[in-house]
């Protein structure tokens, strides 16, 4: 199996959540935060999902506190705040580091020069595209909305019956 799909992190309600369960399918993994300016891209996020989710995409949200403090709540926070103002239905992992010597095995990975996008995760909302076999697609940066054409063409060109 590929390198990704070895990785696990740990879900917001507590329990293992293993890439692998994701082999095969695509997946939009972004560090999200509660009170950033960015915010609201947790809607387009949604959308993304459940537009595309039946084609096989995964959107994964990983809270991060690492950016002015902008996630400082604990994981019923988090979940309620999601649901509450927008209706996050994607899974969630537990609040994680992204950058440094915390960093998660994941976002290390991700950050690698190997994969091909290097570099320190800048701000909340940053996304990579993962594709079904593991291999990173494509970096975003945190400004680039869910809705943004080129983002949705290269999700589209992953999905399962493209």
């Amino acid at each position: 199996m590929d390198e990704f799909h070895q990785f696990a992190v740990q879900s917001l309600e507590g329990e293992a959540l293993p890439l692998s369960r994701f082999h095969g399918q695509p997946v939009l993994i972004v560090n999200v935060a509660s009170r950033c300016g960015l915010t609201p891209q947790y809607a387009g996020l949604e959308a993304l999902y459940r537009e595309y989710r039946d084609r096989g995409l995964v959107v994964l949200g990983c809270p991060c506190n690492q950016f002015m403090d902008q996630e400082p709540g604990d994981a019923e926070a988090i979940r309620s705040f999601c649901e509450t103002h927008y209706g996050v239905s994607f899974p969630l992992s537990a609040k994680l580091e992204v950058n440094g010597a915390g960093a998660h095995p994941l976002y290390a990975w991700l950050t690698a020069p190997e994969q091909g996008h290097p570099g320190p995760i800048r701000w909340n909302f940053e996304k990579f595209l993962v594709d079904a076999s593991g291999g990173v697609v494509a970096r975003y940066a945190p400004q680039t909305p869910p809705e943004d054409a080129t983002l949705r063409q290269d999700i589209e060109a992953q999905l399962i019956g493209a």
